[in-house]
Protein backbone atom coordinates (compact mmCIF):
# COMPACT_ATOMS: atom_id res chain seq x y z
CA UNK A 1 0.00 0.00 0.00
CA UNK A 2 1.47 3.17 -1.05
CA UNK A 3 2.21 5.95 2.15
CA UNK A 4 1.47 9.10 -0.43
CA UNK A 5 -0.71 10.04 -3.42
CA UNK A 6 -0.44 9.56 -6.69
CA UNK A 7 0.27 13.04 -7.47
CA UNK A 8 3.15 13.45 -4.87
CA UNK A 9 5.14 10.53 -6.77
CA UNK A 10 4.00 12.39 -10.21
CA UNK A 11 5.72 15.54 -8.70
CA UNK A 12 9.18 14.25 -7.50
CA UNK A 13 9.01 12.60 -11.26
CA UNK A 14 8.81 15.93 -12.75
CA UNK A 15 11.14 17.57 -10.47
CA UNK A 16 13.83 14.77 -11.28
CA UNK A 17 13.23 15.33 -15.13
CA UNK A 18 13.45 19.02 -14.80
CA UNK A 19 16.67 18.56 -12.53
CA UNK A 20 18.36 15.90 -15.36
CA UNK A 21 17.36 18.30 -18.31
CA UNK A 22 18.83 21.44 -16.70
CA UNK A 23 22.21 19.31 -15.70
CA UNK A 24 22.64 17.96 -19.45
CA UNK A 25 24.54 21.41 -20.52
CA UNK A 26 27.08 20.92 -18.11
CA UNK A 27 28.54 17.95 -19.92
CA UNK A 28 28.74 19.34 -23.62
CA UNK A 29 31.89 21.55 -22.23
CA UNK A 30 33.52 24.49 -23.86
CA UNK A 31 34.54 25.75 -27.42
CA UNK A 32 37.95 28.23 -27.88
CA UNK A 33 36.06 31.21 -29.67
CA UNK A 34 36.86 34.76 -30.49
CA UNK A 35 34.71 38.03 -29.64
CA UNK A 36 34.16 41.33 -31.09
CA UNK A 37 33.12 44.25 -29.46
CA UNK A 38 33.28 48.16 -29.89
CA UNK A 39 36.53 49.79 -28.60
CA UNK A 40 34.39 53.18 -29.05
CA UNK A 41 31.29 54.37 -27.61
CA UNK A 42 30.53 55.88 -31.18
CA UNK A 43 30.69 52.52 -32.92
CA UNK A 44 28.02 49.68 -32.65
CA UNK A 45 28.37 46.23 -33.23
CA UNK A 46 25.19 44.76 -34.96
CA UNK A 47 24.55 41.89 -37.35
CA UNK A 48 25.84 43.41 -39.91
CA UNK A 49 28.77 42.70 -38.39
CA UNK A 50 28.59 39.73 -38.21
CA UNK A 51 28.10 39.47 -41.50
CA UNK A 52 31.55 41.08 -42.04
CA UNK A 53 33.06 39.01 -39.49
CA UNK A 54 31.71 35.25 -41.54
CA UNK A 55 32.52 37.23 -45.20
CA UNK A 56 36.15 38.20 -43.67
CA UNK A 57 36.98 35.07 -42.41
CA UNK A 58 35.34 32.95 -45.67
CA UNK A 59 37.96 34.95 -47.72
CA UNK A 60 40.70 34.00 -45.68
CA UNK A 61 39.29 30.12 -45.97
CA UNK A 62 39.19 29.65 -42.30
CA UNK A 63 36.54 27.19 -40.84
CA UNK A 64 34.57 28.23 -37.84
CA UNK A 65 31.56 26.30 -36.39
CA UNK A 66 29.25 29.56 -36.01
CA UNK A 67 29.26 33.36 -35.89
CA UNK A 68 26.32 34.34 -33.42
CA UNK A 69 25.46 37.93 -32.02
CA UNK A 70 24.50 38.37 -28.78
CA UNK A 71 23.61 41.77 -26.33
CA UNK A 72 23.44 41.78 -22.93
CA UNK A 73 22.31 45.13 -21.33
CA UNK A 74 23.97 48.01 -23.48
CA UNK A 75 26.25 45.65 -24.33
CA UNK A 76 26.71 43.75 -27.91
CA UNK A 77 29.38 41.55 -29.39
CA UNK A 78 29.89 38.80 -31.69
CA UNK A 79 31.21 35.77 -30.81
CA UNK A 80 32.86 33.05 -33.35
CA UNK A 81 32.92 29.37 -32.35
CA UNK A 82 35.49 27.17 -33.69
CA UNK A 83 36.96 24.19 -33.86
CA UNK A 84 40.48 24.39 -31.78
CA UNK A 85 42.83 26.90 -30.17
CA UNK A 86 45.07 27.15 -33.28
CA UNK A 87 42.04 27.70 -35.62
CA UNK A 88 41.25 30.27 -32.79
CA UNK A 89 44.43 32.23 -32.69
CA UNK A 90 44.49 32.24 -36.75
CA UNK A 91 41.14 33.93 -36.56
CA UNK A 92 42.08 36.57 -33.60
CA UNK A 93 45.27 37.57 -36.03
CA UNK A 94 42.92 37.59 -39.22
CA UNK A 95 40.36 39.68 -37.55
CA UNK A 96 42.86 42.09 -35.66
CA UNK A 97 44.00 42.97 -39.58
CA UNK A 98 40.23 43.12 -40.89
CA UNK A 99 38.40 44.77 -38.73
CA UNK A 100 41.63 47.42 -37.11
CA UNK A 101 43.77 48.77 -39.93
CA UNK A 102 45.68 51.24 -37.39
CA UNK A 103 46.57 48.86 -34.38
CA UNK A 104 47.49 52.49 -32.67
CA UNK A 105 43.73 53.53 -32.89
CA UNK A 106 42.05 50.41 -33.08
CA UNK A 107 38.17 50.36 -33.10
CA UNK A 108 37.60 47.06 -32.30
CA UNK A 109 38.22 44.53 -29.65
CA UNK A 110 39.33 41.17 -30.63
CA UNK A 111 39.46 39.08 -28.30
CA UNK A 112 40.14 35.02 -27.25
CA UNK A 113 36.85 33.55 -25.29
CA UNK A 114 35.53 30.13 -24.54
CA UNK A 115 31.38 29.83 -25.41
CA UNK A 116 29.12 26.59 -24.44
CA UNK A 117 28.63 23.55 -26.55
CA UNK A 118 25.10 23.42 -25.36
CA UNK A 119 22.88 23.00 -28.04
CA UNK A 120 20.20 25.29 -29.11
CA UNK A 121 17.38 23.58 -27.99
CA UNK A 122 18.67 23.57 -24.70
CA UNK A 123 19.25 27.13 -24.75
CA UNK A 124 15.68 27.74 -25.84
CA UNK A 125 14.44 26.42 -22.83
CA UNK A 126 17.21 28.44 -20.68
CA UNK A 127 19.34 25.32 -20.12
CA UNK A 128 22.51 26.81 -19.08
CA UNK A 129 25.87 25.13 -17.64
CA UNK A 130 26.54 25.44 -14.25
CA UNK A 131 30.37 27.92 -14.18
CA UNK A 132 32.41 26.86 -11.93
CA UNK A 133 34.67 29.52 -9.32
CA UNK A 134 38.59 29.92 -9.74
CA UNK A 135 38.59 27.51 -6.77
CA UNK A 136 37.06 24.84 -8.53
CA UNK A 137 38.46 25.21 -11.84
CA UNK A 138 41.88 25.12 -10.64
CA UNK A 139 42.78 28.78 -11.23
CA UNK A 140 43.18 30.57 -14.46
CA UNK A 141 45.37 30.32 -17.29
CA UNK A 142 46.55 33.81 -19.22
CA UNK A 143 47.62 34.25 -22.35
CA UNK A 144 48.98 37.87 -22.91
CA UNK A 145 50.53 39.23 -26.01
CA UNK A 146 53.02 41.89 -25.08
CA UNK A 147 53.18 44.66 -27.62
CA UNK A 148 57.13 44.96 -28.28
CA UNK A 149 56.83 47.71 -30.53
CA UNK A 150 55.77 50.02 -28.39
CA UNK A 151 58.14 48.53 -25.75
CA UNK A 152 61.01 49.65 -28.33
CA UNK A 153 59.25 52.94 -28.82
CA UNK A 154 59.04 53.84 -24.89
CA UNK A 155 62.65 53.18 -24.90
CA UNK A 156 63.70 55.50 -27.46
CA UNK A 157 61.29 58.09 -26.26
CA UNK A 158 62.91 57.53 -22.62
CA UNK A 159 66.62 57.94 -24.59
CA UNK A 160 65.51 60.97 -25.87
CA UNK A 161 64.59 62.58 -23.33
CA UNK A 162 68.12 61.67 -21.49
CA UNK A 163 69.79 62.77 -24.42
CA UNK A 164 68.12 66.52 -23.98
CA UNK A 165 69.31 66.63 -20.70
CA UNK A 166 72.36 65.61 -21.27
CA UNK A 167 73.45 67.94 -24.11
CA UNK A 168 71.96 70.64 -21.70
CA UNK A 169 74.37 69.42 -18.93
CA UNK A 170 76.87 69.58 -21.45
CA UNK A 171 76.32 73.31 -22.63
CA UNK A 172 75.87 71.55 -26.49
CA UNK A 173 73.40 73.84 -28.74
CA UNK A 174 71.25 71.67 -30.77
CA UNK A 175 68.49 72.52 -33.16
CA UNK A 176 66.00 69.36 -31.58
CA UNK A 177 65.65 65.92 -30.86
CA UNK A 178 63.21 64.08 -32.58
CA UNK A 179 61.38 60.64 -32.41
CA UNK A 180 60.39 59.18 -35.77
CA UNK A 181 59.52 55.55 -34.83
CA UNK A 182 62.44 53.96 -33.62
CA UNK A 183 64.79 56.74 -35.25
CA UNK A 184 66.05 60.26 -33.13
CA UNK A 185 66.95 62.78 -35.29
CA UNK A 186 69.14 65.75 -33.56
CA UNK A 187 69.64 68.27 -35.51
CA UNK A 188 72.92 70.85 -34.79
CA UNK A 189 74.15 74.31 -37.06
CA UNK A 190 77.87 73.30 -37.12
CA UNK A 191 80.28 70.58 -38.14
CA UNK A 192 82.10 71.13 -34.47
CA UNK A 193 79.18 71.34 -32.21
CA UNK A 194 77.74 67.96 -34.44
CA UNK A 195 81.42 66.22 -33.73
CA UNK A 196 81.75 67.13 -29.85
CA UNK A 197 78.05 65.83 -29.23
CA UNK A 198 78.31 62.85 -31.06
CA UNK A 199 81.82 61.88 -28.33
CA UNK A 200 79.39 62.87 -25.63
CA UNK A 201 76.68 60.87 -26.54
CA UNK A 202 79.05 57.84 -27.58
CA UNK A 203 80.58 58.09 -24.32
CA UNK A 204 76.85 58.26 -22.40
CA UNK A 205 74.82 55.80 -24.33
CA UNK A 206 77.04 52.27 -26.04
CA UNK A 207 73.26 51.35 -27.36
CA UNK A 208 73.12 53.30 -29.94
CA UNK A 209 74.49 53.57 -33.17
CA UNK A 210 75.13 56.90 -34.83
CA UNK A 211 75.52 58.44 -38.15
CA UNK A 212 75.92 61.82 -39.77
CA UNK A 213 73.40 63.02 -42.24
CA UNK A 214 72.65 66.49 -43.86
CA UNK A 215 74.97 69.19 -44.77
CA UNK A 216 75.47 73.26 -44.60
CA UNK A 217 73.73 74.54 -41.93
CA UNK A 218 71.26 71.34 -41.76
CA UNK A 219 73.68 68.98 -39.87
CA UNK A 220 72.29 66.22 -38.19
CA UNK A 221 73.05 63.13 -36.12
CA UNK A 222 70.40 59.97 -36.57
CA UNK A 223 70.65 57.47 -33.41
CA UNK A 224 69.15 54.25 -33.73
CA UNK A 225 68.73 51.18 -30.96
CA UNK A 226 71.64 48.54 -31.68
CA UNK A 227 70.19 45.20 -32.59
CA UNK A 228 71.34 43.94 -29.15
CA UNK A 229 69.70 46.98 -27.32
CA UNK A 230 66.87 46.35 -28.75
CA UNK A 231 66.59 42.87 -28.18
CA UNK A 232 67.50 43.47 -24.48
CA UNK A 233 64.12 46.12 -24.15
CA UNK A 234 62.03 43.14 -25.56
CA UNK A 235 63.67 40.50 -22.91
CA UNK A 236 63.04 42.88 -20.36
CA UNK A 237 59.46 43.55 -21.57
CA UNK A 238 58.61 40.24 -21.53
CA UNK A 239 59.88 39.15 -18.19
CA UNK A 240 58.56 42.41 -16.69
CA UNK A 241 54.99 40.97 -17.41
CA UNK A 242 55.16 37.69 -16.25
CA UNK A 243 56.82 38.66 -13.28
CA UNK A 244 53.34 41.52 -12.69
CA UNK A 245 51.95 38.61 -13.62
CA UNK A 246 53.33 35.98 -11.34
CA UNK A 247 52.80 38.59 -8.68
CA UNK A 248 49.73 39.05 -8.79
CA UNK A 249 48.05 35.73 -9.47
CA UNK A 250 50.76 32.96 -8.57
CA UNK A 251 49.53 31.03 -11.49
CA UNK A 252 51.35 29.82 -14.46
CA UNK A 253 51.41 32.10 -17.59
CA UNK A 254 52.06 31.73 -21.11
CA UNK A 255 53.23 34.78 -22.77
CA UNK A 256 53.44 35.55 -26.58
CA UNK A 257 55.47 38.58 -27.54
CA UNK A 258 53.65 40.78 -30.71
CA UNK A 259 56.20 41.63 -32.65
Amino acid sequence: MNRYALWQYLIIVVALIFGVLYTVPNFFGEAPAVQVSSQKPTIKVDTAMRDRIETTLRGANITFDSATFETVGLNATVRVRLADPDTQLKVKDTLEHALNPDPKDPTYVVALNLVSRTPGWLKQIRAQPMYLGLDLRGGVHFLLQVNMKEAVEKRVESIAGDLRTLLRDKSIRHGGINRNGNTLDIRFRDDETRKRAEDIIKDANRDLVLREEGEGADLRVIANLSPGAIKNVQDYALKQNITTLHNITGSTNSVSPNR
